[in-house]
C-alpha cells in the first residue's frame, strides 16, 4: 500500500485493481502511538461514499446470505428438533421443556451482539468470523453425540448459540456499510440465507433420519455448515474499522427516544413471532393429526415463502416507502394473521396460513436492521448499536416459545391461549414502532 501526500485509496487483498472499489475507503492515517498511554490504535477507515452496487458489494451480500443460511436456517429448522425429541430422545420432557433448548441458541445469538458488535467495529471481524465458524461446527458434532437433555442443551442451545452470536450481528453491520440506497435490498438477499437455510435443513432432517438416523443426519449438516462458513471466511471483507478504545455500549444511544421506543416495538413483535416455528410441527401432529412428513413440509413451507418474503419488502422499502414504513404495515399484518391461526382448523388450511404467515413473518425479520440502519445516523457506530439492540431483544427469543409452550401445557394441550399471545404481543409492537417512527419523523410521506 503506498501513500500519496496524506491520503490515499485503499483496496483489500492482493490482487485487487485500484478500480475494483473505487473511493470505498481512504486511510485516514495508520497506526499511531498514543503519547500518554502509549496504546497502540488505529482510527477509522472512512468512507468518501457508498458503492450501492459492484462486484465486491454484492459479493459481501451473498455471502452474509451464507452467514444466514448456516445460523438461523438451522433455527428456523428448529421445529423438526422439537418434533423429533419430543417422540424419542427427550419423550419425557414436555414441549416448554424442550423448546428452552432452540430459544436459548436464539438468546446467546441475539445476547453477545453487544460485545461481538463492538469488537467487529474495532477491527476483529475476521477473528470473530473464525471463532464462530469453529463454534458452529464444533457444537453441530457434539450434538450428533448427544443423548440427554443436558447434553443437548449445551451442545445445541449454548455452544451452537455463541458462534451464532459470533457472526450475525458483525455480519450485518459490515455488510450495512457497503449500501446506502440500496441497503434494504442486500438486507434482503442477506436474510434470505435463513429462508433457504431452514427449507434445506427441514428437508435433510426428515429425508436423512429415516435412512441413516439422528447422528449422521446432523453431521451431514455439520458437513454443509463447514463448507459455506470456509467460503465466507475467506470472501467476507471488512470496509470500516475504529480501533480507538471504545465503549461496549453507546450510552448517547439511550437518550435517542426513536431508538429507544424502536427496540421496544421489535422486543414485543418477536416476543410473539418465533411461537410458530418452534411448535408449528406440533400444533400439525397433535391438534390436526397430520403426519410427521406432512409437518416437517409446513415448516419447509413456512421457511420457503420466506425468500419472497424477505426479498420483496426491501424491494419496496428502497424504492417506494422506505424500511422503518414497511416494517410498521408488515408487523401489524403478521398480529392479524396471528390471530386467524385460531381458525385454522384442517390439513388444507394450515398450509395456507403457513405460507401467508411466513411471507409477513420473514419480512420482519429482514427489515429491522435496515430499519435500524435508517435511524442511525453514524455508521461508526452501526455494530455496537446494532449490538446493544440485540442484546435488549435476546430476551424475546428466551422466553416467547418457552412461554407459549407453557400455556399450551396449562390448557391440556390446547393452542388458543398461545395463539392469543403471540398475536397479542406482535400488534402492541407495531404500536410501538409507529410511535417511534412519528419521534423520528412527523411527516407520514417521508420515506423512511
Amino acid at each position: 500500500m503506498e501513500k500519496n501526500n496524506s491520503t490515499q485509496e485503499f483496496s483489500y487483498g492482493e490482487g485487487l485493481e485500484e478500480n475494483f472499489f473505487p473511493r470505498v475507503v481512504r486511510d485516514v492515517e495508520t497506526f499511531k502511538t498514543d503519547a500518554k498511554s502509549g496504546s497502540e490504535q488505529s482510527s477509522l477507515f472512512e468512507s468518501e461514499e457508498l458503492s450501492d452496487g459492484g462486484s465486491l458489494a454484492w459479493t459481501q451480500a451473498l455471502l452474509c446470505h451464507l452467514v444466514m443460511f448456516s445460523t438461523w436456517g438451522v433455527v428456523n429448522s428448529f421445529g423438526t428438533f422439537q418434533h423429533y425429541y419430543h417422540t424419542t430422545i427427550l419423550a419425557d420432557y414436555d414441549p416448554s421443556s424442550i423448546s428452552w433448548i432452540g430459544s436459548t441458541q436464539v438468546f446467546l445469538l441475539f445476547f453477545v451482539g453487544a460485545l461481538t458488535g463492538h469488537l467487529s467495529d474495532m477491527g476483529f471481524f475476521r477473528l470473530l468470523l473464525l471463532v464462530g465458524s469453529v463454534m458452529i461446527v464444533v457444537g453441530m458434532l457434539m450434538t450428533s453425540f448427544a443423548v440427554s437433555y443436558w447434553q443437548l442443551f449445551f451442545s445445541q442451545g449454548v455452544c451452537i448459540g455463541l458462534g451464532n452470536g459470533c457472526l450475525f450481528c458483525p455480519s450485518l453491520s459490515v455488510l450495512s456499510t457497503y449500501f446506502n440506497r440500496r441497503r434494504g435490498i442486500a438486507m434482503g438477499i442477506c436474510a434470505t440465507g435463513s429462508a433457504t437455510g431452514g427449507m434445506v435443513y427441514s428437508a435433510l432432517f426428515s429425508r436423512l433420519l429415516p435412512a441413516i438416523g439422528f447422528p449422521w443426519t446432523i453431521r451431514v449438516a455439520a458437513l454443509i455448515q463447514l463448507v459455506c462458513l470456509t467460503a465466507c471466511n475467506l470472501g467476507l471483507k471488512q470496509r470500516v474499522i475504529f480501533r480507538k478504545s471504545r465503549k461496549v455500549f453507546d450510552y448517547n444511544s439511550l437518550k435517542d427516544l426513536p431508538f429507544i421506543i424502536f427496540c421496544l416495538g421489535m422486543f414485543f413483535n418477536l416476543w410473539g413471532v418465533y411461537f410458530v416455528a418452534h411448535y408449528i410441527s406440533l400444533f400439525a401432529t397433535a391438534i390436526l393429526g397430520l403426519s410427521f412428513q406432512d409437518s416437517v413440509n409446513i415448516l419447509i413451507v413456512l421457511n420457503g415463502v420466506g425468500i419472497l418474503g424477505r426479498i420483496l419488502p426491501n424491494i419496496i422499502a428502497d424504492y417506494f416507502l422506505g424500511s422503518f414504513n414497511v416494517l410498521i404495515l408488515i408487523c401489524i399484518c403478521c398480529g392479524a394473521l396471528s390471530f386467524s391461526w385460531i381458525a385454522v382448523t384442517d390439513r388444507g388450511s394450515l398450509y395456507a396460513w403457513a405460507a401467508f404467515y411466513g411471507i409477513f413473518s420473514s419480512g420482519i425479520q429482514s427489515l429491522y436492521p435496515a430499519a435500524l440502519f435508517s435511524i442511525t445516523n453514524d455508521p461508526k457506530k452501526s455494530g455496537s448499536r446494532m449490538g446493544m439492540f440485540l442484546t435488549f431483544i435476546s430476551f424475546t427469543a428466551l422466553t416467547g416459545a418457552p412461554i407459549a409452550g407453557e400455556l399450551v401445557q396449562r390448557h391440556g394441550g390446547k393452542y388458543l391461549q398461545a395463539q392469543l399471545f403471540s398475536g397479542t404481543t406482535i400488534v402492541v409492537g407495531s404500536g410501538f414502532l409507529a410511535v417511534a417512527r412519528l419521534l423520528e419523523n412527523r411527516k407520514l410521506l417521508v420515506k423512511l
